[in-house]
């Protein structure tokens, strides 16, 4: 990531126009991937390809998203449920500006932290110490303002021994304790949540999920992917169902939850063939 899109990305999190309440309205959004035909040949290849007259594979273009239009209000408890592959995570990834839509417009009020693909933003060859600034400067914090969190992120993390251990030596369950305790010193106004992290002894576990409800009780909008369909009815007051691009149900969450495992079980039933 260049300076310039880092930077970006840290504005975009910290949110626009903070001090109204929080609302994150997407219209008419198109999300577009691209997939390649060929790997990036080599000059070997493409001259040989070029002289046996052989040619490159045409790139494919796939809609992911196409005219999705959805509003989130301030006190929303948002839940989105759906199959692997429905689009769940990047709806996130969308809210916090790592995919820009092709079409439409995302518009977001309010400061964003995305508790999403823990430990993608960590530095092997850096320690645990210059990965947390390096976090909190891709969220938008000042070296300053990570400063004063460092002690009681340690703390929490339970590694105050490893501060100057570059993380390639971190076993992963330490890693995942430092990039949840990272990204979990906040105090946002919009929370994504893309399942629920539990990672390491029975103590942490217990100490992280209580932070979680903390979080959840203190943010103004929250946003929950999980297949954890139990849970999502406990915290959420409102759940959509996310299918092949589109929002196909949205409402209360045991009336959505109840009819998305319908048409779940409906999908898996064997056929019967008459006698």
């Amino acid at each position: 990531m260049s300076s310039s899109s880092a930077s970006d990305l840290a504005g975009y999190i910290r949110g626009q126009g903070a001090d109204r309440d929080a609302r994150i309205e997407f219209a008419d959004v198109g999300l577009r991937f691209r997939s390649f035909g060929d790997s990036l040949p080599s000059l070997k290849q493409t001259v040989f390809r070029k002289l046996s007259g052989q040619t490159f594979k045409e790139d494919s273009y796939r809609w992911l998203y196409r005219g999705l239009g959805l509003t989130i209000e301030h006190g929303c408890r948002l839940g989105v449920v759906g199959p692997n592959g429905a689009g769940k995570s990047t709806l996130l990834k969308m809210i916090c500006g790592i995919y820009r839509p092709t079409t439409g417009t995302i518009k977001v009020r309010g400061q964003i932290a995305p508790l999403i693909e823990l430990g993608a933003g960590m530095v092997a060859e850096l320690s645990g110490e210059e990965n947390i600034y390096l976090n909190g400067a891709l969220m938008g914090y000042s070296r300053r303002e990570m400063r004063a969190k460092i002690e009681r992120i340690f703390d929490f993390a339970g590694l105050q021994g490893f501060r100057k251990v570059p993380i390639k030596y971190y076993s992963s369950g330490m890693m995942l304790r430092l990039a949840f305790s990272t990204a979990s010193d906040l105090n946002p106004e919009i929370l994504l949540i893309d399942e629920i992290f539990a990672a390491g002894d029975a103590e942490f576990v217990r100490r992280a999920r209580a932070r979680m409800e903390s979080l959840i009780d203190a943010s103004h909008i929250v946003v929950i992917v999980s297949h954890q369909l139990e849970l999502i009815k406990q915290m959420c007051n409102r759940v959509i169902h996310v299918e092949n691009g589109r929002v196909v149900d949205d409402g209360d969450p045991a009336e959505v939850i109840a009819r998305y495992l319908a048409g779940v079980q409906a999908q898996t039933e064997p056929v019967r063939l008459g006698s």
